[in-house]
């Protein structure tokens, strides 16, 4: 992702929290957690210029007046207060994609949000001669034959960096390090997945998070705000004392087998992985900067998803 993408981002997540609790105040009291995440979303918003301001805002408003409606407890009226909070970076690596979470301590509750502009990726994350997917993804370590699989296509990439090399200056680079890179990840994901059942389970709670969210998407082009429920561990979606959802999250089930995983036809630089329960990835492998580096970025989507995950769209004013 770029800086300029990533700034907007962050201006994106700031404008949803202010809005929320602006909206939530409203109806029950509600403050902002001050952290440095706030402070970077802050900074990221004061850098952006007013015309994008009033677009991210209506975007923004466009999707509150719903998350009220699926999720009643935020402004239910109580003597409690009512936290919102913007989450670090580093948590989405800890398993926590949720960037917004809105927490009441009083009563032991909380839903998070995991908020994109103009982008549907679920994760970027990355491959190394060192970096052991298996472990982090799942929690099983990689074979040794992985290793073995991998270590010539890095050694030469170690070799084009200390030569200070560029992208541009490797020749054939998607056959000869794109697709054996690729070739090895899925040998070791069905090695994995043969000999331990739970890979697929685990694969999808790495790839969303092990907690419930909902995702918020501003797609500017449409003039619409999506609202994706990832309802996995049935923790969404609870009546408050007065009054119940006014739209029902079904629970999502997570899968259970792997069906195919495989390259994309005609292509040497994404995998395509199919599960039951109807969910679908793609893993597109790409260089993330100008220089050689000795480790590869994922553009992970997701290219199916179960039915009882319910895609909204939130008009804009």
């Amino acid at each position: 992702m770029s800086t300029r993408s990533n700034d907007q981002g962050r201006a994106y997540e700031y404008v949803c929290l202010i809005t929320l609790h602006h909206e939530i105040n409203r109806h029950r009291r509600a403050v902002i957690e001050l952290n440095s995440s706030y402070a970077a979303a802050r900074r990221a918003w004061d850098a952006i210029d007013d015309s994008l301001h009033s677009l991210l805002a209506q975007s923004a408003y466009a999707a509150v007046d719903e998350l009220f409606d699926l999720e009643p407890l935020i402004i239910e009226p109580s003597d409690d207060t009512l936290t919102l909070k913007l989450q670090r970076d580093t948590e989405g690596e800890l398993g926590d994609v949720r960037d917004i979470l809105i927490v009441r301590c009083a009563i032991k509750w909380e839903i998070g949000l995991s908020i994109k502009h103009n982008h549907f990726a679920v994760k970027h994350s990355r491959l190394s001669k060192n970096l052991d997917f298996g472990e982090k993804w799942f929690g099983i370590p990689c074979s040794v034959q992985y290793w073995r699989d991998i270590s010539p296509v890095f050694q030469r990439l170690q070799e084009a960096k200390n030569d200070n090399c560029r992208w541009s200056d490797i020749g054939n680079k998607d056959l000869d390090v794109y697709r054996p890179i690729l070739t090895a990840f899925i040998n070791e994901v069905k090695r994995c997945n043969a000999q331990h059942r739970e890979v697929p389970r685990k694969m999808v709670e790495y790839l969303l998070g092990e907690y419930d969210f909902y995702k918020v998407i501003s797609v500017d082009s449409q003039r619409t705000t999506q609202i994706h429920t990832y309802n996995t561990h049935g923790t969404l979606n609870r009546s408050a004392k007065n009054a119940r959802p006014k739209r029902q999250v079904p629970i999502a089930s997570l899968p259970t087998r792997i069906i195919s995983i495989d390259f994309k036809p005609n292509s040497n630089t994404t995998v395509e992985l199919y599960m039951d329960n109807g969910w679908q990835f793609s893993f597109r492998i790409h260089n993330a900067s100008t220089m050689v580096e000795t480790s590869l970025k994922f553009d992970i989507q997701i290219i199916g998803m179960p039915t009882s995950i319910m895609v909204i769209n939130c008009t804009w004013r």
